[in-house]
């Protein structure tokens, strides 16, 4: 019914391509048109100026010779302005963006390994963008925008990368636990260390009160009686503790000590051995 009034209707979002005996005239805006048929006028065709969306996927080899499959989408637009040279110029818009897509990329990707395809995706994106800009334009095509949206490699690979990542992990918790260990033992070494410091000095100490004590019973005895000698003291307070000594023992149920040889003449032997050690560690040079 428009052909039979010359009126041709053109919806939004789009323009429509008139030509006059088969030669390009002009670009119809959105909206309502006279279109004299009858002087060789006629629609060629619409051309849609929405965004639209390519996605490409790719197969390629990275340098350290892994195959992966590289998914690109490329977001593109005709312009308006240019209308003549989109709806001429190409016969196939798709086509022709997915072969320089293909190109760029697999320039690109074989010159990385695969961990640094996967850091620098961002790059190759930048680079398809670039080449597809300086090639549609010449053809009244606008590129948006272009991303990397996937990067693929062979399930084996995959499985392989996981398998290190793992590996990795579980060599810093071996590692982490080894040194937790270490920690433990350096401070239960030096807790020993800081205890058996201070049992020395305990010891050392009690010792040496053993020896004032001695030492000012001798006198106080030998002042209070006389005639007695030193070894007289000695003697004496080594019977005291020998029976003091038996009189623990026999009180505890459980004990199992044994003196050998047992018997208080032995007191006297002993007594000869401490004054023997004695006198010869206080001989001995220093």
């Amino acid at each position: 019914m428009g052909n039979l009034f010359c009126c041709v209707q053109v919806a939004q979002s789009k323009v429509a391509i008139k030509e006059r005996f088969g030669k390009f005239d002009e670009v119809l805006e959105p909206g309502c048109h006279c279109l004299p048929w009858f002087f060789g006028s006629r629609i060629a065709g619409h051309l849609s100026l929405r965004l639209q969306q390519l996605n490409v996927r790719c197969e390629t080899k990275t340098k350290d010779n892994v195959f992966v499959n590289v998914v690109a989408s490329i977001q593109y637009r005709a312009l308006a302005d240019k209308a003549s040279d989109s709806f001429y110029k190409l016969s196939n818009t798709r086509s022709q963006i997915q072969a320089y897509v293909f190109d760029v990329i697999r320039a690109s990707v074989p010159k990385l390994n695969l961990d640094d395809t996967f850091e620098q995706k961002n790059e190759i994106a930048k680079a398809v963008e670039e080449e597809l800009e300086k090639a549609m334009s010449a053809y009244g095509y606008e590129i948006v925008q272009t991303l990397i949206v996937d990067i693929e490699p062979d399930e084996h690979v995959k499985r392989a990368m996981n398998e290190i990542n793992a590996a990795a992990r579980l060599r810093v918790a071996a590692n982490e636990k080894a040194e937790a260990r270490k920690i433990l033992q350096i401070k239960r070494a030096e807790g020993e260390a800081e205890s058996k410091y201070l049992s020395g000095l305990g010891i050392a100490r009690q010792r040496q009160a053993i020896v004032d004590g001695l030492r000012d019973s001798v006198l106080a005895f030998s002042m209070n009686v006389p005639g007695t000698t030193a070894k007289d003291v000695m003697d004496m307070v080594l019977v005291t503790q020998y029976f003091d000594t038996m009189k623990d023992i026999g009180l505890s149920s459980k004990s199992s000590a044994v003196f050998i040889p047992h018997g208080p003449g032995a007191v006297k032997d002993i007594a000869s051995q401490i004054r023997e050690g004695l006198l010869q560690a206080n001989a001995s040079p220093l």
